[in-house]
């Protein structure tokens, strides 16, 4: 009876060793996969977008994120990329220039956190106001439909045209039923706007396309947009990734004190922080 007894608890010191070993090789299981490194790609264009994420890519290197920037030369690139799951994010954007892709492309892409407002202007290098742009003035616009729609908005505020009452997402040149000195508008690629402030009398641009021709939207704009607007550029993921934990710590690095203190230093009235 006593061998029994013996054997019965060697037993259950043998099956007690072995749930204790399970139980801490799932313990160190998890650990390995918390401390697992995910690689988390945003696509994106220029500084300050850059910038940000690279201000923000040894913070999230800490929680286990390695944070990989692609840079494209193009301002589709990064939602046909966002779209086809070639890359997890991006950071180039205004909402509605979003939304008209997705219409365009049955795609679903969301905005995910607001990041800064790019003070939009109007420029001239002949003249100093919109006063004294001359009748039949050449007026360069983007030509996408999001941004004809904020260069006609910004004008129609400031008195400059008058547009009809809005009945779609955008307005559009047709929209105009007033414009007294009989502006001309010169659709070109958003990416091209710089190219055209010598050839026409005026041109719409972002301060990251004005700043390399040695323009701020305070000293040279003949007028501005400022923050009161739905333009701030915004970080994009898709509907089925936007509330995973590497995207949501992404969004929480680039709404950090230490992007807004980077934006208020470096880009005091070119990209003022929307959050």
């Amino acid at each position: 009876m006593k061998k029994i007894f013996f054997l019965i608890a060697v037993i259950l010191l043998i099956l007690a060793g072995c749930g204790q070993e399970k139980k801490e090789t799932n313990k160190e299981n998890t650990q390995n996969k918390e401390n697992e490194e995910v690689t988390l790609k945003v696509a994106s264009l220029i500084p300050p977008m850059t910038d940000v994420l690279e201000l923000v890519k040894p913070i999230l290197a800490e929680q286990s994120i390695n944070l990989e920037i692609v840079v494209l030369s193009d301002n589709v690139q990064p939602n046909s990329a966002l779209a086809a799951k070639e890359v997890d994010a991006n950071f180039f954007q205004h909402v509605p220039f979003m939304e008209q892709f997705n219409r365009n492309n049955g795609s679903e892409l969301v905005p995910v956190v607001p990041i800064y407002f790019a003070n939009y202007g109007v420029y001239s290098k002949q003249y100093n106001s919109m006063d004294e742009l001359p009748e039949g003035a050449a007026v360069a616009i983007a030509n996408d439909v999001s941004n004809i729609d904020r260069s006609l908005a910004l004008l129609a505020q400031n008195d400059v045209i008058k547009l009809k009452e809005k009945t779609g997402p955008y307005y559009t040149i047709a929209d105009i039923i007033e414009n007294p000195k009989n502006y001309q508008f010169k659709e070109v690629d958003l990416l091209m706007l710089a190219r055209m402030y010598d050839d026409a009398d005026a041109v719409f641009m972002y301060p990251a396309y004005a700043a390399p021709l040695g323009l701020t939207p305070k000293s040279d704009a003949l007028l501005t947009e400022g923050t009161e607007n739905d333009f701030a550029i915004t970080l994009i993921a898709r509907k089925d990734n936007v509330d995973s934990e590497p995207i949501q710590k992404l969004a929480e690095a680039m709404t950090s004190p230490e992007v807004r203190e980077f934006f208020e230093k470096n880009y005091e009235e070119t990209a003022i922080p929307a959050f």
